[in-house]
């Protein structure tokens, strides 16, 4: 008797409880997404992809040339043989030309280790015949 008295008050107040903790709690969680004191400090930058020039410089292939498999990691397609694609010096992955192209010119890194293409893996050191 004592047990069925308990159940009749404490489920329907436990109830209560939970759906008033959620009307709080949902609400706040979703607002404070939203808040920038909750978000990451770091924003990302805007323009700090290669311009058309850097782009111009880094090798086009086909893909049959491609040392490193023949996976395009922009837009998870196979690179045929001879489609043109683009190797990234240093780390030698390739990608579609076009997909390398709209990455490079956003991102300054390869899209599939994040290696840092800069000047210096553009404009390679002269080979000295001597």
């Amino acid at each position: 008797m004592l047990f069925s008295v308990f159940l009749l008050l404490f489920l329907p107040c436990a109830s209560l409880g939970v759906v008033f903790l959620l009307y709080i709690c949902l609400p706040w969680c979703a607002d404070s997404s939203n808040n920038p004191e909750f978000q990451s400090p770091v924003k990302p930058r805007r323009g700090t992809g290669l311009s058309t020039d850097d782009l111009k410089r880094i090798p086009k292939v086909t893909g049959k040339d491609l040392v490193l498999g023949t996976d395009c990691a922009v837009c998870l397609d196979d690179i045929e043989s001879d489609q043109l694609a683009r190797m990234i010096p240093g780390c030698n992955h390739g990608f579609h030309l076009m997909c390398a192209d709209s990455w490079l010119s956003k991102h300054p890194v390869c899209p599939l280790c994040r290696a840092k293409i800069g000047p210096e893996l553009l404009n390679p050191p002269e080979s000295n015949p001597c």
